[in-house]
């Protein structure tokens, strides 16, 4: 089967890496090619299950995809299938894919009906569609549920502009509700929408596909509705996340990388996050270079107390890198406490951790304290499953800075998020192979 895979750890690494594409920008502006007839021609995307599995859905709607290299595609959605909305092939593939959801956007605008399975995914607390399904009625959608099929059927014949006022910063509800309103009739204004650098993305690529969006970048976004949109090109930013985790590779491993084109203006407070952390990382050019470092050292607060390390909405720091700071703090020096506020469950992959000889102390579902090892002692590698993507690559790290062979199983949930990751560490040195 080849799922899993085996690390023996403990070598410092060394090269340069480059970023894919992000993996949450792509869920958004593939499904926003469905909002024109004309071509879109989309770059930089990763080659993952989940962005993958969109493309060919896409492609079975009826959207014309050509391949033009390994990662640029142009898209043509000229005649869409609205039987396949119906069919038990949609009913497969749509409901096992967390990304779908971002297809109702886009299909309500241009064609006023959409149907959608009942969604299931990830395992990480309780991820609900809410904001998505409050911002479409806010917009004169109606929801039809149909417990025979489990599928949700959505009338928005006439979708008109509104005022809203979002229930969470939610990126996917805000995206989908944008690709909604862009095409209604009169204005919308959308209050706490999401404002991370993927929306950006989405936003900037729609207004030059003819949208008429304004305050990209805040949390008040204003959409004039237009009557069609035409074609565009579009190339995604690198996956901040994947430049978060490879940043915590290299202080966890000691080693001297070189993480390549990674926007830096876009990072937000992620290379600072880090170096709270006691990480030295400089940019050079558009790349960030690490140091191979011995010791690192948390900072404190001025007062002297324990930094706080927490997630919150954009431009806080990402909960997709909580999990990476927690592991790479496992062997700094000093103390820091974790604080997942936006996502129940994240932390409970920490009990692999601490069978490996980490020092950490879970509170509860939402915070723990890790109290550093400074190198003194190497964590030890065990045998163990990955439960989500983000745990799985944190894991990972934690593998690779350990002494002896580790085992990680069910990598699949891995590699839904990180495209050929064991490859890519390879060339860096890296001792891990497929099982």
């Amino acid at each position: 089967m080849n799922n899993a895979f085996e690390i023996i750890g403990g070598k410092p690494l060394k090269g340069e890496i480059t970023p894919q594409g992000a993996k949450n920008e792509a869920l958004q502006i593939l499904s926003a090619v469905l909002l024109t007839e004309e071509k879109v021609t989309v770059s930089n995307i990763p080659d993952i299950k989940d962005v993958n599995k969109l493309i060919e859905l896409l492609a079975d709607m009826g959207v014309l995809v050509e391949q033009l290299a390994p990662d640029t595609y142009t898209f043509e959605a000229k005649n869409i299938d609205q039987d396949f909305f119906v069919s038990d092939a949609f009913k497969a593939k749509g409901g096992g894919l967390r990304g779908s959801i971002m297809i109702v956007g886009p299909l309500l605008a241009r064609f006023g009906k959409a149907s959608i399975p009942k969604p299931g995914g990830d395992k990480i607390g309780r991820r609900r569609l809410d904001t998505h399904f409050l911002g479409f009625e806010k917009l004169g959608a109606q929801f039809h549920y149909n417990p025979e099929n489990g599928f949700f059927n959505v009338d928005a014949s006439n979708l008109k502009g509104t005022y809203m006022l979002l229930d969470e910063a939610s990126v996917t509800g805000t995206a989908n509700i944008v690709m909604a309103a862009v095409l209604a009739e009169g204005t919308t204004t959308i209050y706490n929408a999401a404002c991370e650098p993927y929306l950006q993305q989405l936003c900037k690529m729609l207004n030059r596909m003819g949208a008429k969006i304004s305050g990209i970048g805040s949390n008040l976004l204003t959409i004039e509705g237009v009557k069609k949109l035409g074609g565009t090109e579009h190339t995604m930013l690198p996956d901040m996340i994947e430049i978060g985790s490879f940043i915590g590779l290299a202080a966890m491993t000691g080693s001297e990388i070189t993480i390549k084109n990674v926007h830096y203006k876009e990072l937000g407070m992620i290379p600072d996050v880090f170096r709270r952390l006691g990480i030295k990382l400089e940019l050079r050019g558009d790349d960030i270079y690490i140091p191979a470092q011995e010791h690192y050292e948390i900072d404190t607060f001025i007062d002297g107390s324990i930094m706080t390390i927490a997630d919150s909405p954009w431009p806080g720091f990402t909960p997709d890198l909580l999990s990476i700071v927690l592991v790479v703090a496992i062997q700094a020096k000093g103390s820091v406490l974790i604080h997942q506020k936006m996502f129940e469950s994240r932390l409970f992959f920490v009990d692999k951790l601490l069978d490996m000889g980490a020092q950490i102390i879970l509170c509860d579902p939402h915070r723990a304290t890790v109290i550093g090892l400074d190198h003194q002692v190497k964590l030890r590698g065990i045998s163990m499953t990955s439960p989500d993507i983000r745990a799985g690559v944190s894991l990972l790290i934690a593998a690779l800075s350990a002494q002896g062979k580790s085992t990680i199983y069910n990598i699949e949930q891995i590699e839904r998020g990180y495209q050929h990751i064991d490859e890519r560490l390879r060339a860096l040195g890296a001792d891990i192979k497929r099982v």
